[in-house]
């Protein structure tokens, strides 16, 4: 074993440990009632929910869409109801996933398809959505989305 005796080797040993700490950490779940939510706001997604959207999407949501425009709650939830508009089931692939006390970031990279205006499409992004706890429940704050290569 290596004596730590001397205040630099005990300070290096420190350093070194608190370096590799937050990646020998074991990622906790999600709370429950955040899983649930987030569950909820994808299928809202894809299934043209007005109701569940108005529910989970923060009144002053702010959106950077793949095209860099900003959008709000109002517009966000008229694209996603629009008619001719349908979003397919999707997966989260290499999802991020970080809790700080109300506030939580939850992104990924997504393969989207679907039809809008009778035409199919395909595009992938990566994405962040910014949740906040607000009265007890957990709102979706802010979203960015940047379009990526197609695999």
């Amino acid at each position: 074993m290596i004596a730590l005796r001397s205040p630099i080797k005990r300070f290096v040993a420190l350093s070194v440990l608190a370096l590799l700490a937050p990646g020998l950490a074991v990622a906790a779940p999600l709370p429950a009632d955040l899983a649930a939510a987030a569950h909820a706001y994808d299928q809202a997604q894809v299934n043209g929910d007005r109701a569940a959207l108005e529910r989970l999407v923060a009144d002053d949501y702010v959106l950077v869409n793949g095209a860099g425009q900003v959008q709000d709650k109002a517009r966000l939830i008229a694209d996603y109801v629009a008619p001719g508009f349908k979003l397919d089931p999707f997966t989260i692939e290499a999802p991020v996933e970080k809790v700080l006390g109300d506030t939580a970031l939850l992104g990924g990279r997504v393969d989207m398809t679907g039809t809008d205006s009778g035409q199919r499409f395909a595009l992938t992004v990566r994405f962040v959505d910014t949740w906040a706890r607000r009265d007890g429940q957990w709102r979706v704050v802010y979203s960015q989305v940047t379009r990526v290569a197609r695999p």
